[in-house]
């Protein structure tokens, strides 16, 4: 039997509830949702990565790769992404910021599908991300 393992990255904090930032079981690496919480240290609150769209998405997609790279997968190794906007008009950009950071990763495979949905999230944040990693 293969066993699973928790994905904990040395930028991430503890998480406030019983589940793992990333789990791996096999070839199979599944990523917590993510938001954008900057890298904090054991004695310092976690803290957004600020206001806009574009702040919390790049931190949100850093913190997707830290629990990818954690579990030893790459962007090469996504095959699904779902995204969680709290504001439909938030689209447009969310598209524009998640092409620049698909391209910035220079991906030699197909990029991973993705499913956007609108949701509530906790005040003052506007993005969330999970995703899925098979590895060879």
């Amino acid at each position: 039997m293969t066993e699973k393992t928790a994905l904990t990255p040395a930028t991430h904090t503890t998480p406030p509830a019983r589940f793992s930032h990333g789990v791996r079981k096999g070839n199979i690496l599944q990523v917590a949702g993510q938001i954008g919480l900057l890298p904090t240290g054991p004695d310092q609150p976690p803290r957004v990565a600020g206001p806009t769209l574009r702040e919390q998405t790049l931190q949100t997609l850093a913190n997707v790769t830290a629990v990818l790279e954690e579990g030893g997968a790459t962007w090469d190794d996504l095959v699904m992404v779902r995204v969680y906007l709290t504001d439909v008009e938030h689209f447009a950009e969310f598209n524009r910021i998640y092409d620049e950071y698909v391209e910035s990763r220079h991906l030699t495979t197909p990029p991973p599908a993705r499913t956007t949905v609108y949701v509530g999230l906790p005040q003052g944040l506007l993005v969330e991300i999970d995703a899925l990693a098979v590895l060879d």
